[in-house]
């Protein structure tokens, strides 16, 4: 295992090389270029940072039966990352920046410990839980999994793995075979951000995720986007050959909601059925509080 004062992101590699029709003088470019660079060095080191304290918590989104009167069919787990003043770091701001590094196995790792932990509490839950194909035969990961299954015997049929349609892109074949392994032991998968990659048909097709989630920039506005509208139906028309169920993602408006219900997808999963939030019924419950 690298240490990680020895790893640099993507943006300190391009910031340290000359560009192209470009000098290294200086000019408004390079002043911008050392600003972004010092900005993913900061952010890559608040990560860091909560890493080595453990400054992560799960936040829980609820996945609803789009015909079921809101009945919840799953709930998906997502990791929060925190600075040293107990701020959330938005995800955007650092996530493609740890993708390739071993920063982003690791935050994968306690995703994963905490989403099984939370199974291990609540053993009427179903939980999904994300994770990069890259962390595939990370061994701290399968490590982190292995426990987690062997301390509740029910967790693997309650466990969802949520992997992006581009993360399983990049890895085809190992995905294939890591998902034949896992499904053997009961585990669900679900791809991720469907629509927003470029999925080719033939892995596609010999992929064997169970739960296909359609990209919000497939849902947003769809009420209003008569092209979204076929190619909704479309993708619920290639997840019903394929046996799949269909998750509308990032649902924020009545409209949206009963389009794609009438598009046939299974369940919706955005704000307009509810927030992700850190203390979630089930926990409220267990500890008689009250609020979010």
């Amino acid at each position: 295992m690298q240490s990680f004062d020895m790893q640099t992101s993507r943006a300190e590699r391009r910031a340290r090389q000359p560009r192209p029709g470009r000098g290294t003088g200086g000019g408004t470019g390079a002043v911008l270029d050392s600003a972004l660079a010092l900005r993913d060095r900061d952010i890559l080191q608040r990560v860091r940072a909560a890493i080595r304290h453990r400054q992560v918590m799960l936040v829980f989104q609820p996945v609803v039966q789009a015909r079921g009167h809101n009945a919840i069919a799953f709930h998906e787990a997502m990791l929060r990352v925190m600075d040293d003043t107990g701020r959330i770091v938005p995800a955007r701001e650092f996530i493609f920046e740890v993708e390739e590094l071993e920063e982003g196995r690791i935050l994968d790792c306690l995703a994963l410990e905490q989403g099984l932990a939370e199974l291990l509490r609540t053993p009427e839950l179903r939980l999904s839980i994300n994770m990069s194909a890259r962390s595939i035969g990370y061994r701290r990961w399968m490590r982190v999994l292995d426990k987690g299954l062997a301390a509740d015997p029910t967790a693997a049929e309650r466990l969802i793995l949520e992997i992006t349609e581009g993360s399983a892109m990049l890895l085809p074949e190992l995905v294939i075979g890591f998902m034949s392994d896992l499904h053997r032991r009961g585990i669900t998968f679900a791809m991720d951000d469907f629509g927003a990659g470029q999925t080719v048909l033939r892995h596609f097709k010999r992929f064997s995720f169970d739960i296909l989630k359609i990209d919000g920039q497939v849902i947003r506005g769809i009420d209003r986007d008569p092209d979204n509208q076929v190619l909704l139906r479309a993708i619920v028309a290639l997840a019903e050959q394929f046996d799949m169920f269909t998750v509308a993602e990032s649902v924020e408006t009545r409209a949206e909601a009963e389009l794609a219900t009438a598009a046939g997808v299974s369940c919706l999963q955005g704000y307009y059925h509810g927030a992700p939030v850190a203390q979630p019924t089930w926990r409220r419950q267990a500890t008689g509080a009250s609020g979010v």
